[in-house]
Parts: C-alpha cells; structure tokens; sequence
C-alpha cells in the first residue's frame, strides 16, 4: 500500500516539475518576445513574402501529376500519375534542352572561381586610387539589365560592324556571325553572365578579405613568408568558408540557368544549342498552354538541385568543415 502511494506522490511530484518547466518556458518565451519584439515587427514583410511567394504557390506543383484544365481547376482536374515525367524522358526536344541545360550549368561551375581570383588580384593591388577604379569598372556590369548586354554584345559582335569582326579581318580572315551560329552560342552565354557577375562576387569577396587579422599577415612577414606564401596560407584558408557557401548556393541552381541572360540571346539560328529549361518553359508552359508539363520541369530541376546541393553539402563539411546546415 505504502509502496503504491509512494508511487503516486512520484507521479504527482513529476507531473508538477514538467507543470513548472513548462511554465517557465512560455514565460520566458513571451519575455524574449517582449524584448526583441521590434526584430520580430520588421521581420514579418520578409516572412509575408516568403508565405505568400514561395510556400502557398507549392500547392499548385499538384498539377505535374494532373491533366490540368484551366477550367476544372487545380483540386478538379483528373488524375495523370507520373505520365508527365514519362513525356520529358521520351520526347527528344526536352532531352536535347536538358542537355543543353546541363552542359551550360557546368561550364558555369568551371568559370565559378574566376571571381575569387579575380579578388585576390585586387587585393595585391598596393595603389587604393587604382584599386577603387579597377573595382567600379568591372562592378558596373552588373547594374545592366540582360536586355542592354544582349544589345552590347550584339554590337560587339556584328558581322559588319562589330569590333570583333573587324579584327578578325584586319587579320585577313572573313566576318563571322557569331550569334547566328549554334557553335558559338554557349561561348557567348557563358562570357555574357561572367561580364556581367564577376564584379558582383568579388566585392562579396572583398569583403571577406577585410576581415582578416593584419597582425597574420605582420607575423608572416617577420617570419619570412612573400607574399605569395601569405596570400596561400593566411588570404585563401581566410576566404574559404565564403567560397564554400557561394559555390554550394550555385549548386543548388545547377539547373536553374535563368530565362532572362539566355532569351535576349535566342534567334532561330541558335537555338538548338542555346535553348534551356528556362526558356523551353516559357514557350511550351505559357505559350502553348501546357501547364502540366512544364510543372513537371520545374519540380524535376527542384529535385535535382536539392539533391546536388545535399551531395555538396556534405562533401564540403566533410573535408573542408564549412556548410549551409
């Protein structure tokens, strides 16, 4: 009997220690509230956006395994499994588009450090004045909407007029119309975006350069290390977690190459080799009306990305020690 009331009392005892916990949690919860209250006020436009944005819209990915009828609605139209995805495999436009897609994403990864180079470079640089105007010239690009560098490089590169051509023949060779040929349309794409971005992450780099101790490299120098030694191991070990996080964000959009930076480019000539998963949804999914389809595209290109940027992530954290999570 005595064993079964002490039983209880514990019981009791245990279920007021976990009240009062508890209690003490909620109370210290509403008084972190309380006192970061303004953050958590400025932080609501930014979670509206991705509320209304980003998370409510997911709902509507349901239509890749319907046969969507604008009409019959998203929750209405009937049922089509996995036949949409069968159709990217087999029809051979989307695999030449995927392919297309891919390849120009990896020549994207292998340009991807010229930004950090690029970085280091500047950051030798002993005259600040010089340094500034290198910096502004080459950040410029990137305040340019892709529909003035399509017009820019299409200026360049004119058959008749443009100062490539006109070289080519100073040289004695004949004008060539690079943008109406499928052999020189990834070249162009890939030289396009690198214009264009490179100036944008090396001031990110910049950046993370000016948080490095001066006293590493005064200590390198007392004991003898140049400045290549220096810039191996204090400037790079130092820019390596910023890397890492840029390199492993440019994974996780391995297929997202952008519609904007290859649409201005697009003509009838080059398309086979210029067309991505981009643009393929805009002219199938919007102008032809195929809405399940290309739904299907995107929830493939997300798969995808998430699944590299799983992969990258743990490689990196792996052997390098840096990762998003």
């Amino acid at each position: 009997m005595k064993n079964s009331e002490t039983v209880i009392d514990n019981n009791h005892t245990s279920k007021i220690k976990k009240e009062s916990k508890l209690s003490n949690e909620i109370q210290s919860t509403i008084a972190h509230l309380r006192k970061y209250q303004m953050l958590y006020y400025i932080a609501i436009p930014g979670i509206l956006y991705f509320i209304i944005f980003k998370y409510i819209p997911l709902m509507g990915s349901v239509i890749a395994f319907k046969d969507y009828n604008i009409f019959k609605g998203v929750f209405d139209s009937p049922w089509a499994g996995l036949k949409h995805f069968e159709a990217l495999f087999v029809n051979p436009d989307a695999l030449r588009i995927l392919k297309n897609t891919l390849l120009l994403s990896f020549y994207d990864i292998l340009v991807f450090p010229a930004p950090l180079i690029l970085a280091l470079m500047l950051n030798e640089l002993r005259l600040a004045i010089y340094k500034r105007i290198v910096q502004t010239v080459i950040y410029m690009p990137h305040f340019l909407s892709w529909v003035i560098i399509s017009g820019i490089f299409i200026g360049i590169l004119s058959p008749s007029t443009g100062i490539v051509n006109q070289f080519i023949q100073w040289l004695g060779g004949e004008p060539i119309y690079f943008l109406g040929s499928e052999h020189f349309i990834r070249p162009i794409l890939i030289i396009a975006h690198l214009w264009q971005s490179v100036g944008w992450g090396t001031i990110i780099y910049l950046a993370a350069l000016t948080a490095v101790n001066p006293e590493l490299y005064e200590a390198a120098k007392v004991d003898g290390a140049n400045r290549w030694k220096q810039t191996i191991h204090i400037t790079i070990p130092a820019i390596l977690p910023t890397f890492c996080v840029l390199f492993l964000l440019q994974i996780g959009n391995f297929l997202d190459f952008g519609f904007e930076r290859v649409y201005v480019f697009l003509n009838p000539l080059n398309t086979v080799n210029g067309e991505v998963l981009d643009t393929y949804i805009y002219k199938v999914g919007l102008q032809q009306a195929q809405y399940s389809f290309t739904t299907a595209i995107g929830i493939l290109k997300s798969v995808v990305g998430l699944f590299l940027l799983l992969i990258a992530n743990f490689l990196s954290k792996r052997f390098t020690g840096n990762s998003l999570f």
